[in-house]
């Protein structure tokens, strides 16, 4: 059974494409907006005028009729579908956020300036990478791509994006795991704010606030963007930097989360973390500090690559694990109330190390005492 298992993954690379194709490539999103906003608009007449729902296969059945006579000048015939079914995805999503009784948030039209990227649903159907090491895309033609390191697996999908008026291609693919040698070391996982991460050992890894420490920067360049006059040029190009300001940020983020994960999938066979509800936490007083963090991003990147490496992850419930001790007896403590002292067993450790240690208490009961103790 272990061969069967395939891990999907992304592999991102700048494009460097000439003045011409950056013209064939915004020409090509233009035309995936518009069909985007007439898939919208046809699907809200139909229910206005008739009360009818339209689906992606009545919608995917015109694309024929429309290429044939001339209205859609999107090159490749998938990446027409691919819209489709990001406007019926958007719908679903419409239609199961009511039957939840959440915010609905209604599809709505797509400018063209906020539609960014195209999708080859089928690798070789309209985009193939070429010996040069070039990427050949349907209708632009042979774009440079820096392969700062070589693609791994079966290419899926690919996607190019426009970034802060850069250029970048995606390649999903899926690959077989490559498992690390076994591990009989544990660890427990209590993610926080004070530290981005409490280990079971006592090690604390600290939180790098990026948002933070380029706040100031990012102040100024939206001061930069308030003071432009609208549609002019110098606006167009402050947005640029304002957006590569927060690209680095997120990007600082995304290479912290990255390291952090692999340093722990390398070091310890069972990993054991909180079952955290971030939406929840990130809607109060610290929806900054929580953002920050990026707590959701780490999670997902280290399942994966836990995954990845045949290493074992357990989620557990996050309720109650900084009220108790690991000995069992109930230990309340306020918010502010930062060190940990158990009556009974005389454990006497930062609150957040108490919480670690009771985290991987439960991800070991939960696996019914076959980890070695």
């Amino acid at each position: 059974m272990a061969d069967l298992i395939v891990i999907k993954k992304n592999f991102k690379y700048r494009l460097y494409p000439t003045a011409a194709q950056i013209l064939a490539l915004d020409g090509q999103l233009a035309e995936a907006c518009r069909l985007y906003n007439a898939a919208v608009q046809e699907r809200r007449d139909a229910y206005r005028i008739s009360h009818t729902s339209i689906n992606y296969c009545d919608q995917a059945n015109q694309l024929k009729e429309i290429r044939a006579a001339g209205d859609l000048a999107l090159a490749n015939f998938s990446c027409c579908q691919d819209v489709l079914r990001r406007v019926d995805k958007a719908f679903n999503a419409f239609f199961a956020r009511v039957k939840n009784c959440q915010k609905p948030g209604y599809p709505r039209f797509r400018p063209v300036s906020r539609y960014d990227s195209i999708t080859f649903p089928s690798y070789g159907d309209g985009c193939k990478m070429l010996d040069d090491g070039k990427l050949r895309l349907q209708g632009v033609g042979a774009v440079k791509v820096k392969l700062h390191r070589p693609i791994e697996g079966r290419i899926k999908t690919v996607t190019v994006k426009r970034e802060a008026g850069r250029w970048y291609v995606v390649f999903s693919v899926e690959c077989a795991p490559k498992p690390l040698p076994a591990s009989a070391e544990k660890v427990g996982l209590d993610m926080g704010l004070t530290a981005f991460a409490t280990l079971s050992d006592g090690t604390e890894i600290e939180n790098p606030r990026y948002y933070k420490e380029a706040q100031s920067k990012l102040r100024r360049a939206q001061r930069k963007v308030a003071r432009r006059k609208r549609g002019s040029n110098s606006r167009k190009k402050a947005v640029r930097e304002l957006q590569r300001a927060h690209t680095h940020v997120r990007n600082q983020r995304a290479d912290f989360a990255h390291k952090v994960a692999r340093t722990l999938v390398v070091m310890f066979g069972l990993i054991v973390i909180e079952k955290l509800n971030v939406k929840g936490l990130a809607g109060g007083m610290l929806a900054k500090s929580v953002n920050d963090a990026g707590l959701t991003a780490f999670t997902t990147k280290l399942m994966y690559k836990a995954a990845e490496a045949g290493r074992a992850l357990v989620q557990v419930d996050p309720r109650g694990t900084s009220q108790r001790c690991v000995c069992g007896a109930p230990n309340p403590k306020t918010l502010s109330q930062r060190w940990h002292y158990c009556a009974r067993c005389g454990l006497s450790v930062p609150r957040d190390h108490a919480s670690a240690l009771e985290i991987l208490r439960l991800g070991l009961s939960l696996l019914g005492g076959t980890w070695p103790t």
